[in-house]
């Protein structure tokens, strides 16, 4: 099996009054197909970062990312964006819905770009939403859903475009210890079915000692929890 996910030397600093500040220092990272990563560290280490820059929502200073075989900074901006709705998928910490779409409005959304949502997606979206236990709630508000049932929408939002790549970040954070493990469950179970790549960064160690691959975040490069 090719890689599917490189992550090269990769480095990130910003500039402050003092210096440049370095957040990622020389991290490298491979994946393919499948994977599923959870990574843990202490707030301001660079989780986040990381997950900016795996999902082109910020760009590296120094080093490559590959994805699929294709570097996402090589290209201009609107294929950038391009790039990130297709390939790629967020979960994050508030889901982020639409309060005036309904849930399956909300799934919809990210196929809107292009030729924007037709039968095939709409259909996928309802399969998608069956499989997570909302079919009787598509025609509902997010505000008539409880928080579990909302993430569980953004899930299913974040699958509908196929992407390669699921990226979530602290996904369980804003959900009690049950919701959490459930929501935690869902998202193991999908990356296999679907065969996605799943790199989660969480506060959550009970969550990422559930991933088969467990790195934190040290010193801005990746380091074996082993």
């Amino acid at each position: 099996m090719s890689t599917t996910l490189e992550v090269r030397q990769l480095n990130k600093a910003y500039s402050t009054t003092d210096g440049p500040l370095s957040i990622l220092r020389g991290l490298d990272l491979t994946m393919q197909r499948g994977e599923a990563l959870a990574i843990t560290g202490p707030s301001g280490s660079g989780k986040s970062t990381l997950l900016y820059i795996l999902g082109v929502l910020d760009s590296p200073t120094s080093g490559g990312v590959t994805l699929d075989g294709h570097d996402p900074f090589a290209l201009s901006e609107a294929r950038q964006a391009e790039f990130r709705n297709r390939q790629i998928g967020f979960i994050f910490q508030d889901h982020h819905l639409l309060p005036q779409c309904s849930v399956l409005e909300n799934v919809l959304i990210p196929s809107l770009p292009g030729q924007g949502a037709n039968s095939t997606t709409e259909a996928r979206a309802r399969e998608l939403l069956d499989r997570v236990g909302l079919a009787s709630r598509i025609a509902h508000r997010p505000a008539q859903l409880s928080g579990g049932e909302r993430q569980r929408v953004a899930v299913c939002r974040a699958l509908i475009n196929q992407p390669t790549l699921l990226l979530a970040d602290e996904p369980t954070g804003n959900l009690d210890r049950a919701t959490a493990e459930s929501v935690g469950t869902l998202l193991l179970d999908l990356n296999r079915e679907f065969n996605t790549l799943l790199v989660c960064v969480t506060h959550s160690i009970e969550l990422a000692d559930r991933f088969p691959k467990h790195l934190e975040l040290r010193d801005g490069s990746l380091e074996s929890m082993a």
